[in-house]
């Protein structure tokens, strides 16, 4: 396996319309589609840069920065920007466009985890990401804060997890 992947080997751009039945009573993209759009598209970028079967193992921020609307077209942009051993950080911007003016917006950000797969469907090597541009090395340089408040959310939730089995009526 290759040492080493730039983070433009897995970059993936999608676009689409929204229609109807993806709006909530509040005539925006439901936040759920869009979270699943994020996925699909990440999962991508995880394969493509590991060439392996990926599976999501953490969905760290999704930032809804503006609603979405009827008259949007809807660009998602993801690739990976950091690496541990087995593990993918999948960064994807979610672009809009008014169909009608041209104006556009980034209407959401977020970071999601992956993890390569052997075909035992076990953890295995990723090759390291290096980054090029000023975005990819900004991303990059903020991993370590990312990874840290990582970490300290799966130690908080393993608290939560334990408190409530000791409490749970059966």
């Amino acid at each position: 396996m290759e040492e080493e992947k730039y983070c433009w080997e897995s970059r993936v751009f999608r676009s689409s319309r929204v229609f109807p039945n993806d709006f909530n009573n509040h005539n925006t993209l439901f936040g759920g589609r869009l979270i699943s759009d994020m996925d699909q598209v990440a999962s991508i970028s995880a394969a493509k840069h590991s060439r392996k079967e990926c599976v999501t193992a953490s969905v760290d921020t999704v930032e809804f920065l503006h609603p979405i609307r009827p008259e949007e077209a809807v660009t998602f942009e993801s690739f990976v920007i950091w690496t541990g051993t087995s593990s993918m950080e999948i960064f994807i911007k979610v672009h809009t466009e008014n169909l009608l003016t041209g104006a556009t917006k980034i209407a959401a950000i977020a970071y999601f985890t992956f993890i390569a797969l052997d075909k035992n469907g076990k953890p295995c090597p990723v090759p390291q990401i290096v980054p090029e541009t000023t975005e990819e090395r900004y991303l990059f340089e903020k991993s370590n804060q990312r990874s840290q408040f990582r970490e300290d959310r799966r130690k908080f939730n393993k608290e939560i997890v334990k408190f409530l089995k000791e409490y749970t009526v059966s």
